[in-house]
C-alpha cells in the first residue's frame, strides 16, 4: 500500500477593521466563530465511559470468551455455550449456533480449542453494540480414532460488547477463507471403527462406509507397509456445498468420487495434520460396494503416502500406485478397469508416452484415460518387479520434482529407462487387456 502524505498550510484570518462585505442584504464577515462549548456529559454517558475504563482490553475479554466457549463444548454445557452468543443477533444465527453445539456433541473429539489470531479485520457496524471486534480465530481440534495430532483450521468471528459482556455475533462473512466443518451443516452421525472414524449425516451411508473402513486400511498397509498411522478419518458430506467447503475451491467437485486432503504437510519432517478422505455424496449414494471399496483404498493410500509425496512429482505414479492398491482386491478384470485404454489400444496401438501431469487436470474421457494408463503401467510394474520394489519405486519417484530424478529412480529400481518401460508395457497390453 502506498502512503500518501500532504502538507497543510495554516490559514490566517484577515481583519479589516470593522468593514464588512454586503451583498444582497447578507453580511459576510470574515471573523472566526467562537469555539463551541461542549455540553456536560449526561449521567448515562459518564457511566458508559467509566465502565469502558474499568473493562479489560477487548483481546483479553474475547480470549476469555473463547475459553468459556471451548470448555462448554468439552463439558457438554449447552447453557454455557448459548451464553457466549450475542442475545441480540438474528434468531437464525442463534439457532445455527445452538445446532452447531448439538452437532459437536455427537463427534468424538480428543481435542477442541480456539486461538485468537489478534489481527483486526474490517467489519460492518453492529447496531446497539458498545464495541465491536472482528478477528481471525484458529480452531484446533482432533478427531478421536483418526488424528494422531490436532489440526488447525481458520475461522472468521465478529465479537460485540454489550455493557460489560462480550459475545459472538457472527461466524460467516468476516473473512472469505473461513472454514466450515461437518457440524456446521447438519446433524452429525459418527462411527468409530478399529482403524478410524467416519463422520457424515446419513446414518445408512455412514454405516456403509464404516463397514469397509478397517479392511481398506489393512489392504493399504499390506502393500505400503506399517510405517504410517494405519488409521483414517472419512467425511461423508451430504451436498455439493458441503463437499466444496471440506475440500477447498481447487477441486472440481462435480467430477470427483473422493479426494484425500490434509491441512498441513511437511515432507521434510514427514509431519501431516488433518488428513481426511472426503467422499462425494454421489459415491456413497450410487456406487456399488465393490466400487466404494476401490475409492476408499485409493484415497487411503494417498493418506498413507502423503508424508513422503512432494507436489509436482510425476502424476502417473502418484495416481497409478493408489489405483493399483484400490483395484488390487476388487476382482475386476483389467479390461473392465481400463475400458478406454483397451479401446484406444485396439484402435491405435500402445501409448507412445506416459501420461503427463497436465493430463490429470483435464476433464472427461481424457482424464479417465490418463488414470487408466497410469493404473495399467503400475500394474505391469507390480507383476514385473513385485510389490515391495514397486513401493520403493513410488517412494523415490514421489519425491522427484525434476524429470532427471524420476528417470534415475526408474532406472535404479527397475533397470529400465522410460522408453524401455514403454516398450515392455506396450508389448504386455495385448495379453493383459485380453
Amino acid at each position: 500500500m502506498r502512503a500518501v502524505s500532504s502538507t497543510g498550510k495554516a490559514r490566517g484570518w484577515v481583519v479589516l477593521g470593522a468593514s464588512a462585505a454586503v451583498l444582497g442584504g447578507l453580511a459576510l464577515v470574515g471573523l472566526p466563530s467562537p469555539a463551541p462549548v461542549e455540553p456536560p456529559p449526561t449521567p448515562a454517558t459518564a457511566e458508559r465511559a467509566g465502565l469502558a475504563a474499568r473493562l479489560p482490553a477487548p483481546e483479553v475479554a474475547v480470549r476469555e470468551l473463547l475459553m468459556r466457549r471451548e470448555e462448554s463444548v468439552r463439558q457438554g454445557d449447552e447453557a454455557a455455550f448459548s451464553a457466549t452468543v450475542d442475545p441480540e443477533a438474528p434468531i437464525g444465527f442463534r439457532q445455527r449456533q445452538l445446532q452447531q453445539f448439538r452437532n459437536l456433541q455427537t463427534v468424538p473429539l480428543s481435542h477442541f480449542g480456539y486461538r485468537l489470531d489478534g489481527v483486526p479485520l474490517a467489519h460492518a457496524p453492529v447496531p446497539g453494540a458498545d464495541e465491536v471486534m472482528a478477528s481471525r480465530v484458529a480452531l484446533r481440534y482432533s478427531l478421536s480414532g483418526a488424528d494422531s495430532v490436532p489440526t488447525e483450521r481458520p475461522l472468521g468471528y465478529l465479537f460485540v460488547r454489550r455493557g460489560a459482556s462480550w459475545y459472538l455475533a457472527e461466524d460467516t462473512g468476516v473473512t472469505p477463507d473461513a472454514w466450515r466443518g461437518p457440524w456446521d451443516f447438519d446433524r452429525v452421525e459418527a462411527r468409530r471403527t478399529g482403524r478410524g472414524l467416519v463422520v457424515g449425516h446419513d446414518a445408512a451411508e455412514v454405516d456403509r462406509v464404516a463397514v469397509q473402513l478397517d479392511a481398506a486400511v489393512a489392504d493399504v498397509t499390506e502393500v505400503w507397509g506399517s510405517g504410517w498411522a494405519q488409521r483414517a478419518g472419512v467425511l461423508v458430506p451430504s451436498s455439493p456445498e458441503e463437499l466444496r467447503a471440506l475440500v477447498g475451491p481447487e477441486f472440481a467437485v462435480d467430477g470427483i468420487a473422493g479426494v484425500a486432503v490434509a491441512d498441513l504437510v511437511d515432507t521434510r519432517t514427514r509431519r501431516v495434520e488433518g488428513a481426511r478422505v472426503v467422499l462425494s455424496p454421489r459415491t456413497t449414494e450410487q456406487l456399488p460396494d465393490v466400487a466404494l471399496g476401490v475409492v476408499l483404498r485409493h484415497e487411503i493410500t494417498h493418506v498413507a503416502a502423503r508424508a513422503v509425496t512432494a507436489d509436482g512429482a510425476p502424476m502417473w505414479m502418484l495416481e497409478g500406485y493408489p489405483d493399483y492398491i484400490g483395484y488390487r482386491k476388487s476382482g475386476l478384470a483389467p479390461r473392465d478397469i481400463a475400458p478406454d485404454l483397451a479401446r484406444t489400444f485396439r484402435q491405435s496401438g500402445p501409448p507412445l508416452r506416459l501420461p503427463t501431469n497436465t493430463e490429470f487436470h483435464q476433464a472427461g474421457r481424457r482424464l479417465d484415460l490418463a488414470y487408466q494408463q497410469s493404473w495399467s503401467v503400475v500394474h505391469f510394474l507390480a507383476q514385473r518387479i513385485g510389490e515391495e520394489r514397486l513401493t520403493d519405486l513410488y517412494r523415490r519417484i514421489a519425491t522427484a520434482t525434476e524429470p532427471d530424478a524420476a528417470e534415475n529412480a526408474l532406472v535404479e529400481v527397475t533397470g529400465m529407462t522410460s522408453p524401455q518401460l514403454l516398450a515392455a508395457w506396450g508389448a504386455d497390453l495385448q495379453h493383459s487387456l485380453g
